[in-house]
């Protein structure tokens, strides 16, 4: 059976070093289009180390959190950093949620779908735990078009490396990534009312050490890629990618576009 995750996932602070600090940056513009209601019940698909979950606690009197994530070291990761009642977190599968029907007011997934290979599957179970007028909404990177620091890592190993290229054709054609994919996959879910965005953040690196940290790490594609080179391809690659950074100035601060798409729909009577 295939994988329900492709998400390279094994430290909660190497994630928050990749992506958690994105994460909270996307999660405000994200909860500003899919909304938010106190007395809700809400579902986090794909929670991560919880950064949707403190966003929304801080933004309305909300009943409840609920974070699931493939990765136990994610949900323990939470689980040790976030103290508040109202929010809980579990190891669990998002294309089989553990979940009773219809039993949550909204249902969201921040930068999940596109590391699940069967995406509509995931939708299918967040409409039917959603209860009947709820909101579904979900946001994943625009990898191919408009995600600036993650392209140029790999365009830059895609010159030196065939191997590079086949994973860069990969990352790049990831589910839901493509313009007007996941409203299409939101209708076909049944979800009515569908309307697709994209939104915009900020990454900013202090200097090419921050930026090339994530990927001497463990977490996600880069880093799995720069884990199967040799010492002296692996420096390579680190002094081409920082030759990119730099781009004709001296090492210091930079700061790059993210775009993701996002959807939102009502889960119907």
């Amino acid at each position: 059976m295939t994988a329900s995750s492709t998400f390279t996932a094994s430290d909660g602070n190497d994630y928050e070093l990749l992506m958690g600090r994105w994460s909270r940056r996307l999660a405000e513009p994200f909860l500003d289009f899919v909304g938010t209601a106190n007395d809700e019940s809400v579902l986090d698909v794909g929670c991560g180390t919880g950064c949707l979950a403190i966003a929304l606690t801080k933004r309305c009197q909300v009943k409840q959190v609920r974070g699931v994530d493939f990765s136990p070291a994610y949900i323990e990761h939470a689980t040790r950093n976030i103290h508040d009642p109202r929010v809980t977190f579990e190891v669990g599968d998002a294309c089989a949620l553990a979940l009773a029907d219809r039993s949550y007011d909204r249902v969201l997934s921040l930068l999940m779908l596109h590391f699940v290979p069967r995406a509509d599957q995931a939708i299918a179970e967040m409409r039917r735990v959603a209860r009947a007028g709820a909101v579904v909404g979900a946001a994943v990177w625009d990898a191919r078009g408009g995600f600036v620091a993650s392209r140029m890592f790999f365009d830059t190993a895609a010159v030196l490396d065939p191997k590079a290229a086949e994973r860069r054709a990969r990352n790049y054609t990831r589910p839901m990534t493509r313009p007007g994919e996941l409203a299409n996959a939101w209708r076909a879910a049944g979800i009515i009312d569908v309307v697709e965005t994209t939104l915009m953040i900020r990454m900013e690196f202090e200097s090419f050490d921050d930026y090339w940290a994530p990927y001497a790490g463990k977490e996600g594609p880069q880093a799995e890629y720069v884990a199967t080179l040799s010492e002296a391809d692996r420096a390579r690659l680190r002094n081409a990618v920082r030759l990119a950074y730099v781009d004709g100035e001296s090492d210091g601060p930079r700061s790059y576009a993210a775009l993701a798409w996002a959807v939102k729909g009502i889960a119907p009577g």
